[in-house]
């Protein structure tokens, strides 16, 4: 989800600047466009979403990974200790 809300913003923005450079060059204060605001907006919306996939990943994925190393493992030394005796 965050990987689609931040690529989400980056498509706004380049919908923005090519369809609507009249908002885009428009001041927001004193000198700062509305298009450079945007931009430099950028950047925390891209480390929000890395934040939230790492977030996501220790969570949920990292424990089924583990889980699953673990798994291979324990058939690994069953398939060698097969092999061993079956010699």
């Amino acid at each position: 989800m965050a990987t689609l809300t931040a690529l989400g913003y980056f498509t706004l923005f380049l919908i923005l600047s090519a369809f609507a450079p009249g908002f885009m060059t428009g001041t927001v204060t004193d000198g700062l466009p509305a298009g450079l605001l945007l931009a430099l907006l950028q950047l925390p919306v891209t480390w929000l979403a890395i934040g939230l996939y790492e977030h996501t990943a220790r969570r949920y994925l990292d424990p089924i990974a583990d889980r699953i190393r673990k798994e291979a493992a324990v058939e690994a030394k069953r398939e060698a200790g097969q092999r061993g005796a079956g010699r």
